[in-house]
């Protein structure tokens, strides 16, 4: 079983999920702790390393694993640091991989959260065998990694394929987490379903809605798919303009690196059809003649729970021998 396994580690805002996968994308076992729980990232690091060391020993030891693969907020392939991540506790510049690779003697390679995403899709997913795609992930956020030529693009300094901080609206609605404004995440997110059904109900007054029937802080990305299954037009109208814009901005993106695929994975996708048809229509109808009708349009093979995990253990096989 000589390094035949590979260690992954996602870090999310809340909570952070790890385990020991093989090279088939099975996760042999798994645990979680709090994030948020530790100011100081030293104390984050000692609990990890107590639960992840017991997970180790039971797969018999650091001779059979190949390496950690973490994925991160701001994470930076190049440098092995977290820079400065707006939703961690832990300020400032964080050498986490080196850190890592100190506490547990294995070799660590860190990414963010959406590359980890995208990588794990080319090893373990829809995108085995593809050699130019984009993974566009949409939860609380978009984020999104870019693989061309059989290459994720890090840019020079580790942070390209920000797609989610395009800004799709010029002078459109604010982002509290970076001051823009119009950017796709602001719109295309499970967050902007939520304020797009907000202005939808402030805007027209007139229109009748379910929705209307919840408090302000009840409306969510769940309640709003759950009253356009049932026909809701205001709740099916915020889906054809969140699909408006994402189609728009899929559209920039194809004739930017003229993928193969685009790989769609996160909360919202959960919605289907009622997002991937207009989603696809308004691509398509943006797209210059000589790329439509070419990019499939597709949902992650991953199951949500082990997409993280199994994401960060993928960078594990990049690793040389």
């Amino acid at each position: 079983m000589s390094q035949q396994l590979a260690v992954g580690i996602d870090i999310g805002g809340t909570n952070t999920v790890f385990g020991i996968v093989d090279r088939r994308g099975n996760i042999l076992c798994e645990g979680s702790m709090s994030t948020k729980a530790h100011e100081e990232v030293t104390l984050y690091l000692a609990e990890l390393h107590q639960h992840l060391s017991k997970l180790i020993d039971q797969v018999g030891g650091s001779a059979n694993i190949k390496g950690i693969g973490v994925g991160a907020p701001n994470g930076n392939y190049y440098t092995g640091n977290i820079e400065y991540a707006p939703n961690l506790r832990w300020k400032g510049v964080i050498p986490l991989a080196n850190m890592l690779q100190d506490l547990f003697g294995l070799p660590t390679l860190l990414t963010n959260d959406a590359n980890a995403a995208a990588i794990g899709e080319m090893t373990y997913g829809a995108a085995r065998g593809m050699k130019d795609f984009i993974m566009i992930t949409l939860g609380t956020g978009v984020g999104s990694g870019i693989v061309a030529n059989g290459q994720l693009i890090y840019g020079h300094d580790g942070f390209a394929g920000e797609l989610g901080h395009i800004i799709v609206i010029p002078d459109g609605r604010l982002h509290p987490g970076t001051g823009m404004r119009g950017s796709l995440e602001s719109y295309a997110s499970a967050t902007g379903v939520t304020n797009t059904a907000m202005e939808f109900l402030t805007n027209r007054p007139d229109d009748a809605s379910v929705l209307r029937k919840y408090k302000q802080e009840e409306i969510s990305s769940k309640v709003i798919y759950e009253a356009a299954i049932q026909g809701d037009k205001l709740a099916l109208e915020i889906y054809e303009y969140t699909g408006k814009v994402l189609g728009e901005a899929l559209a920039n993106f194809v004739m930017f690196s003229s993928p193969e695929a685009i790989i769609l994975f996160g909360g919202l996708t959960k919605a289907g059809d009622l997002i991937m048809r207009p989603v696809r229509q308004h691509m398509e109808k943006n797209l210059l003649p000589i790329f439509q009708n070419k990019v499939k349009l597709i949902f992650s093979e991953l199951k949500e729970n082990d997409a993280a995990i199994l994401g960060a253990s993928a960078l594990a096989w990049e690793m040389k021998d």
